[in-house]
């Protein structure tokens, strides 16, 4: 009998054994043989999303979901890849009708803009014209900043107007060129558009000079109409003048609200944190108009082999659908005020971006922990080497870190003598390897090495079915997990009781142990222990 118990222990120890170290990975399905295994995850909160995304090996990416009959502005957060989504998006219209993209804090993204105004106080506009002169207008300022050549061809125009409401997304895809991240997309549309928005500030008429805003180009006289003379015209100096031109080229831009009130075709406030930007053949909740290709759209994108033309359009849609390969990353810090500077400072005009101060992002990734580790890889044998620079790219799960004062190249196994390296984090396999800024290594990418246990997500996270608020079925119904349904069919009333029994069971047994203790003396330890062990017992 003993010898029996003891192979049975030995098999309870290899089956634990097994299911710690697992020698297959559980098998996920796939859509087909060519795509990765399928993530579908949704939660209640924006944050556990993150998570879970960054713990999964395959290519997830997080989503935002708005149901119909739930409070307003309430959103659920679904975590799957680009593909899988697609997948079910065309196929479960109805429930996946709401659905935004998120844009991670500090991810690379594309250029993009939201715009609309109030049709009916705004009788005159003609949407379709302002729509195409601020995509000439944009492709004007990205040439002379960046250098960048682009044209309607690059820019996917989606519409989503209504009968009272004119409403756009353009989405540039730019030849391998992105920015930053969308807050330095912000600064650089505040910058171009700083002529207007200067102007809407002073509440001046489009087209006109103050002698605050150009002290240089206050006339010194004037005719009987008080217009200045041509003499005056001439004394103007050239950047004085083509921002005057810019303001009256830009007056299209300046439109009414439903009040009446003066505001702006462009919105200004879609380039914040985590933002949620609506997705190609989405609606707002309780809303019918989703976003579809306009008529007037130019884009031109050749779909890759085995994506249909449709599924194209939907991921050149895709703010931050960017591959780190042959990236140029722009970035923009946006002069205090107009005198300073005409035009954004940039720090890219070569490919290399330098920081200025702690609000481009430099000091500190979204992931302290990894940049602190990235440190101690270049800081060692008495050299020190600093992080010049990071890009996040969401759709890889890559964190690219511009390496200063550290050259060490494990291709030539010596120091370079002027180029720098690069240190690439792949958050999704949890590993790191180098590269290079040289000509001559630049195919060149180092053997992997795995990150440190304790900063990989998938360590420090785990997460089961029931840690799920919502799942959706197989008819595309999104409902609340089996276990977020218990949870609310408390009342409140019973949420502060104990969950063991009555609270007037717990206050008559202890009234009873007094009368014990009083008349009849100490209760033993041998005693309690025994009722704790037939308690216990079945």
């Amino acid at each position: 009998m003993r010898k029996w118990g003891d192979r049975l222990k030995k098999v309870e120890q290899l089956a634990q054994s097994f299911q710690l170290n697992p020698l297959t990975a559980p098998y996920k399905p796939r859509l087909w043989p060519c795509q990765p295994s399928s993530v579908w995850k949704l939660f209640p909160r924006q944050s556990l999303a993150f998570s879970f995304a960054q713990s999964c090996k395959e290519g997830v990416h997080v989503f935002a979901l708005e149901k119909e009959k739930t409070p307003q502005g309430q959103r659920i957060f679904l975590v799957t890849s680009y593909s899988e989504l697609w997948h079910y998006y065309r196929t479960f219209t109805q429930s996946l009708m709401h659905c935004y993209e998120l844009i991670p804090e500090g991810a690379v993204c594309k250029l993009y803009f939201d715009l609309e105004f109030h049709k009916p106080s705004n009788k005159g506009a003609d949407g379709k014209t302002m729509v195409s002169s601020l995509i000439q207008y944009v492709c004007d300022k990205l040439l002379d900043i960046y250098g960048i050549e682009c044209s309607a061809r690059h820019v996917l125009n989606l519409d989503s107007s209504t009968e009272e409401k004119f409403s756009r997304h353009l989405i540039f895809n730019l030849q391998n060129a992105a920015f930053k991240d969308n807050i330095h997309v912000g600064r650089f549309i505040h910058a171009i558009l700083q002529p207007v928005l200067s102007t809407a500030k002073s509440g001046l008429n489009v087209g006109m000079t103050s002698a605050a805003e150009n002290n240089e180009t206050c006339p010194k006289r004037g005719d009987s109409e008080g217009m200045p003379t041509q003499a005056d015209e001439m004394s103007e100096s050239p950047r004085a003048k083509k921002r005057k031109q810019e303001r009256k080229d830009l007056r299209f831009l300046q439109v009414k609200n439903k009040d009446g009130q003066d505001g702006l075709f462009v919105d200004l406030g879609v380039y914040t944190k985590n933002r949620n930007f609506r997705l190609y053949k989405s609606s707002k909740v309780g809303k019918n108009a989703a976003f579809t290709v306009a008529d007037d759209n130019k884009f031109i994108d050749k779909p890759k082999k085995g994506v249909s033309a449709e599924e194209s359009v939907f991921l050149a849609s895709l703010v931050c659908n960017i591959s780190f390969t042959g990236q140029r990353i722009l970035t923009s810090d946006v002069p205090e005020t107009v005198q300073e500077s005409e035009t954004p400072r940039t720090h890219c005009q070569q490919g290399q971006a330098t920081c200025t101060d702690s609000l481009t992002g430099c000091l500190l990734s979204p992931h302290q922990e990894v940049d602190n580790f990235v440190l101690t890889v270049v800081k060692k044998d008495g050299i020190h080497g600093s992080i010049r620079r990071w890009n996040y790219f969401a759709a890889e799960q890559l964190l690219v870190y511009d390496i200063a004062n550290y050259r060490w190249c494990e291709n030539v196994q010596r120091f370079h003598k002027s180029n720098n390296i690069m240190i690439v984090v792949d958050l999704k396999e949890e590993v790191w390897y180098q590269k290079c800024h040289d000509p001559e290594c630049r195919n060149f990418r180092s053997s992997s090495y795995p990150l440190p246990q304790e900063i990989c997500i998938s360590y420090i996270m785990t997460l089961d079915e029931e840690d799920q608020a919502y799942l959706m079925d197989d008819a595309g119904n999104i409902e609340p997990s089996q276990a977020s349904a218990r949870q609310s069919t408390v009342c409140p009333e019973e949420k502060g009781t104990d969950v063991w029994g009555d609270g007037q069971d717990d206050q008559d047994y202890l009234e009873s142990l007094n009368d014990f203790e009083q008349n009849g003396g100490d209760v033993s330890d041998q005693l309690l222990l025994k009722c704790m062990a037939d308690f216990d017992s079945p």
